[in-house]
């Protein structure tokens, strides 16, 4: 059983940053890929980036590439999600995710397995 615990949101204004992270519990998720994904009111849960078992690989949505970077400390058992140039189509709540492999199979959710309980994003006009 592995518990992810989010934290870093916020309210900011557009074109400002947040740094999200994502603090595990229970089993390693060493060798597993780890994703953030958002969800916005009335909404579907979408992909926003993964990142390989390793780090030696990422991936981005094509609405925060550029703008976001994920990454991870295997040793501290965290990841984070760096978001620069915050826009209002940001606002949303932020889920922390561990995948089934090394590295990411598919964006969708489906692939992923334990979720945080979220953190919320509000980015202000």
């Amino acid at each position: 059983q592995v518990q992810l615990v989010e934290s870093g949101g916020g309210l900011v204004q557009a074109g400002g940053s947040l740094r999200l992270s994502c603090t595990r519990s229970g089993r390693s998720i060493g060798v597993y890929a780890m994703g953030w994904f958002r969800q916005a009111p009335g909404k579907e849960r979408t992909f926003v980036a993964a990142i390989s078992w390793n780090g030696d690989r990422t991936y981005y949505a094509d609405s925060v590439k550029g703008r976001f970077t994920i990454s991870r400390a295997n040793a501290q058992n965290t990841a984070s999600l760096q978001m620069n140039s915050l826009k209002p189509e940001d606002t949303a709540v932020y889920f922390c995710t561990v995948g089934q492999q090394p590295y990411m199979t598919t964006p969708n959710a489906a692939a992923f397995g334990s979720w945080g309980q979220g953190t919320q994003v509000t980015v202000s006009s």
